[in-house]
This record gives structure tokens, sequence and C-alpha cells, in this order.
């Protein structure tokens, strides 16, 4: 493993509305421009575009040692595992060496990194449950040669209850990174670990590993349902089980500039987390919710598309939010 106006959002950089085929109609968006037809679908798109082609120029911070994420939100449907697998291809695209965990049963993330995952497969079951070495069970994706899935498959679906009887059943993940990260997977520069929608034993395993949590955080009415409890969990784990435990990262997703309730909840979020949430937003995407159908992530599915420039930009963002930790850190 070594090797209103859509774009105004009161200072949030967003990708919204849907996607096309931009690798065509962007050429036509500018010459579109070009003759004087100033809409909002040509500005949009030649915006898209020219961010994308800036993040394609730009370099990403490598990690002095390995960031461990958790990304996890107790409540479904707000994009985890697609955040999760985008921002691990967009780092792994720029260079760095990344693994993505699969601790969700319904085994999502080995979909869209084209892993392997039919029951009997080798998986974080058999690395939680039966000491497999990680390294084991590890595959590489085919999209992207520096980036590793863990897969889940559906024998994960009672590890939760399995794991009760089980010998330090909350640092069965942790010694089994460990191992792997003193081995084959030294040079890993990010672990992005997949959570299910839940508290439970699956959870708290990558809470007691990771450095620090990622939450996607849907932009509609009840956002922020469920994220006091989370954060409550997140204090007991710092307190009894892992104190290097930190809320970073905060990613608003299925971003809508257009309306009153998307602009609402993300003013709502940075009030109460003004440090932890990113500037990035992610927009609702067809391309994104595709591409799983094809093994892939959007970055690879279709590079020019409004998600993928939004996740590189999000990459982007905790990538460097990582290098200036590290200096604060070394002049602390």
């Amino acid at each position: 493993m070594s090797n209103d106006d859509p774009n105004a959002t009161g200072g949030t950089q967003s990708y919204g509305g849907a996607d096309r085929d931009v690798s065509r109609e962007t050429s036509d968006a500018f010459a579109a421009f070009d003759e004087g037809e100033d809409s909002p679908l040509a500005r949009e798109m030649i915006e898209t575009e020219r961010r994308r082609r800036e993040l394609s120029e730009a370099d990403f911070p490598h990690p002095s040692r390995t960031r461990i994420f958790a990304v996890t939100n107790q409540k479904g449907g707000v994009g985890k595992t697609t955040t999760t697998v985008n921002v691990a291809a967009a780092l792994a695209q720029k260079g760095a060496n990344v693994l993505v965990i699969d601790a969700d049963p319904q085994g999502n993330a080995s979909t869209a990194l084209g892993a392997e995952h039919r029951s009997g497969t080798p998986s974080i079951y058999d690395v939680l449950l039966d000491d497999v070495p990680m390294a084991r069970v590890a595959q590489q994706c085919p999209d992207i040669p520096t980036l590793w899935c863990v897969p889940a498959t559906i024998d994960l679906a009672g590890a939760d209850i399995e794991l009760v009887s089980v010998v330090r059943r909350e640092y069965r993940l942790h010694d089994a990174l460990q191992k792997l990260m003193k081995g084959p997977g030294r040079g890993l520069d990010y672990v992005f670990i997949d959570c299910p929608p839940s508290l439970g034993l699956l959870t708290l395993n990558a809470m007691v590993i990771a450095q620090e949590m990622l939450i996607p955080i849907q932009c509609e009415y009840y956002a922020l349902e469920g994220l006091t409890q989370l954060i409550k969990t997140v204090d007991m784990v710092r307190k009894h089980l892992n104190p290097e435990l930190s809320l970073s990262t905060i990613v608003l997703t299925m971003f809508d500039a257009r309306t009153n309730l998307a602009r609402e909840v993300a003013h709502e979020v940075r009030s109460h987390f003004p440090q932890q949430t990113l500037a990035q937003t992610v927009p609702r995407s067809v391309r994104v919710s595709e591409a799983p159908s094809f093994g892939r992530t959007v970055i690879t599915h279709d590079p020019h598309s409004s998600g993928a420039v939004a996740y590189t930009a999000v990459a982007q963002e905790i990538a460097e939010r990582g290098r200036h930790q590290e200096q604060e850190s070394g002049q602390a």
C-alpha cells in the first residue's frame, strides 16, 4: 500500500443544478456565452469547468502521518457513503495512498469502489470476528491504483450482536488497523471508515481508532436531528476510549442554493459549527447517484460533472486544513 442565484451562496462555493454531459455541453455553453447568450446555465457550466481545471492543476498536500476519519451520521440518506468514496477517490487521484474501510453491512462503499463483496468474500467481518489480517482482505480499486477498499459483505449484518461477547470488543478495528499500519499499510496517507447509520459497536470501533470525525449533513429539514446524540457519543468516546477523537469536519450535502430551505439549513449548521463546516458544499447530482451502478465513483465516472468538481474541492479543503493543523501544532 505504498503507492435566487445558484452561485450566490453567501460565501459558500456551490456547483448546483442538474448534471449534464459536460464534455459536450461545456463547449456549447462557451459558444453561447461568446454569442452573447449570457444565461445562468452557461455561466454555471463555465464556472464549473473553470473550477475543474483549477483543481486539476493544484497540488494537494500530503499529511505527515496517517489521518484516520470515521465518516458517520446516525441519520440515513445524508450522503455518508457517497462522501466517503468520492473524497477518498479525489485524494487518491492526487497521489495520496488511501484506504476505505466499509463498515456498513449494506456494502455500498464496496460497490462504488468496484470491490467484490459477495457473501463469503474475505471482508471486514473476518477482520473483526476472526482476526484475519486486514492486508489479506483489502482490494485495490480498479480505477485508481493508490486507492484500496476493505469490503463489507452481508455477513456483517449481525456483527453488532456477535461482537458483544468478544474480548476487547471496542478495540477490534483499532488493533487490526494498527497492525496494518506497522506493516504493508505504513505508507497510508488517509483512512476513511464508512460507518453504518447507527451508534452500535461497529460505529464505536471506528470512533476508537479514528482521530477525526467527518459528518455529512443533508441540507434539508431535520438536518440536525440526532446530531446532539452523536456529539454526546463522541464526547463519551473521547473521555473513556479515545482522547484523540475530534469532530473536525462537516460537509453540507444535497445543497441547492436556489431554495431558501437549503440556505437556511446551511446557515444554521455554520452558526453551530463555524470551524468544522467546510466552505465547499455538494450539490444534488444525477452523475453522483448513477456512478455506483457502474462500480465507480463520480470522480472517475464523470470528472467534468458538478458533483465530481464539488467533491474534489471538498478533498482539497480537507487536505489544506490538515496541513494548516500540522503547522499550528508544530508552532505550539
